[in-house]
């Protein structure tokens, strides 16, 4: 958790310094349009579809001492990767115009300037995905082997690398320094990696040998490729929902792209820190406990991270809806990014983090399903909701605009609405699939939660009434003291476990030193 936040406030420091440099700005819009093209190659090929199919099938070889066979595995997938990777993004190279113009963001194709620009950051952004897609694998293997730290350190040297590419190569190369500066990152990303999977096998002489083959004919092999292919369309729905986004709000007015990735940004750094890290930690325990047949345990492990996340999202989710203006206008609001930006951000905001519960709950869950290496009912109930998300973006883009609200907040709520959706009937299968999730327990605890962030509300809403002419960097800091001290706080009296469990350990801690 502590290196995944470690990421976050990095990327946080990133989306300043781009900001400053470059706003809300029909520029900045043609980056963020092109990078979406080169993340959905990475997230079809190697990222959630691999998370899903290659961890648990690696854990379990892991888990029932098959070593050789792991390994073997984790041989063939990364030159599958590698090729696979390759070769799409060349294709996607060369027919880079087309992309840009009838799939991606047909808005940023009626300024030729805009629209060449597009092409060429697409183009050199395309690198990433293959760096990244090697990366990703071996975030896995690393995980599987309960190794979390490196792993979790690497979205902040990814960050890094656009940093330097917005502070040292933008000045003389303009928003193409930003695209050079993804493909550093990316390679950072990978190489960070290197000295840990280096010292994890540690006979890695005598599977050099392997290391170059493609052993399709391996029934693990076979088996990733089949729990991938279900996974692989989710991700493609997924993604097809981005890209939805990105069309629509290319022809919306100027600035609607960055102002939905920078709100969304701010929602997953909160999201990430609370959630991903539960999960990223738990799917090992998931994937082991599954594989040795143990699934009363799975169920209290699965409660405790549901319980865990909600008690964290919610006063999270209340907090960002509340203080978003001041948030937004703190962090980014200085150079070229003027207070019209703040305005198109902060609505942003509004609606993704009024979905930040539903996302944790997915995370988690989603995770379970895979340790049970079942890909296709996640897949299944993810594409039905990703189908209402793409009829609820145009529904709720056209109702806000006949209310006079700006329609990009529509294509937020829609994800939000979707996503909550999803998680509800995420929970309802895997309850019955595990015969409960300690019903009663998890009541209890969204009772606790919902009591605690309602103080936490109130005590906002007082505070921003009460401090609204003072300076941002004193409203904000304070609120949020104020907001989570009263959480806290009421957890306490109510006598969360959870919380009376982080106090004992801190305790515990503070006498042994």
């Amino acid at each position: 958790m502590f290196a995944i936040f470690l990421g976050q406030i990095t990327g946080l420091v990133r989306g300043i310094i781009v900001a400053r440099a470059f706003g809300a700005s029909p520029e900045l819009d043609a980056f963020f349009a092109a990078n979406r093209v080169s993340e959905t190659l990475f997230l079809l090929v190697a990222g959630g579809a691999l998370g899903s199919a290659f961890i648990p099938t690696f854990t379990g070889l892991l888990a029932k001492k098959e070593d050789a066979s792991a390994w073997r595995l984790a041989s063939s997938i990364a030159n599958a990767i590698t090729l696979t990777l390759s070769l799409l993004a060349l294709f996607v190279a060369f027919f880079a115009p087309q992309v840009v113009r009838y799939a991606l963001a047909p808005g940023l194709s009626d300024d030729p300037q805009l629209f060449i620009l597009t092409i060429s950051l697409l183009r050199i952004q395309l690198i990433s995905a293959v760096l990244f897609g090697l990366g990703g694998l071996i975030v896995g293997i690393l995980n599987a082997h309960q190794i979390f730290l490196i792993p979790a350190l690497t979205p902040a040297l990814y960050q890094l690398g656009i940093i330097f590419g917005a502070l040292v190569l933008s000045p003389s190369m303009g928003i193409y320094g930003l695209a050079w500066g993804v493909v550093i990152g990316s390679a950072l990303y990978l190489l960070v990696q290197l000295p840990a999977l280096i010292k994890l096998a540690a006979n890695l002489e005598t599977r050099a040998a392997n290391f170059f083959s493609f052993n399709f004919h391996d029934p693990n092999v076979r088996q990733v490729f089949f729990l991938m292919g279900p996974r692989l369309l989710g991700v493609a729905i997924v993604q097809l929902n981005f890209w939805v986004n990105t069309w629509l709000a290319s022809q919306m007015a100027s600035g609607s792209v960055s102002g939905l990735y920078y709100g969304f940004s701010l929602m997953l750094m909160a999201q990430a820190v609370i959630a991903q890290s539960v999960a990223i930690a738990a799917m090992p325990t998931f994937s082991a406990q599954h594989a040795l047949g143990q699934q009363d345990q799975m169920r209290a492990s699965l409660a405790a991270s549901l319980r865990g996340v909600i008690l964290l999202a919610l006063p999270a989710s209340i907090g960002l809806m509340i203080l978003r203006a001041p948030i937004v206008a703190l962090l980014y609001r200085r150079g070229e990014f003027d207070s019209r930006a703040v305005e198109i951000v902060a609505w942003a905001l509004l609606w993704y983090a009024a979905g930040m519960v539903g996302h944790s709950i997915m995370e988690v869950l989603t995770r379970a399903f895979y340790a049970q290496h079942d890909t296709k009912t996640p897949v299944v109930i993810g594409s039905i909701a990703m189908g209402l998300n793409v009829l609820f973006s145009v529904a709720f883009a056209r109702l806000f605009e006949s209310i006079g609200w700006a329609p990009h907040g529509g294509l937020a709520l829609a994800n939000s609405f979707a996503t909550a959706l999803e998680a509800t009937a995420l929970f309802i299968v895997m309850r019955k699939r595990l015969n409960g999730i300690e019903g009663g327990y998890m009541l209890r605890g969204v009772t606790l939660a919902g009591i605690a962030a309602s103080g936490m509300g109130l005590s906002l809403y007082g505070w921003l009434y009460f401090a609204e002419n003072l300076a941002l960097w004193i409203l904000v800091p304070v609120g949020v003291m104020i907001g989570g001290g009263v959480y806290f706080a009421a957890l306490f009296l109510l006598r969360a476990p959870e919380l009376q469990m982080l106090i004992a350990a801190v305790k515990r801690r503070i006498i042994r030193r």
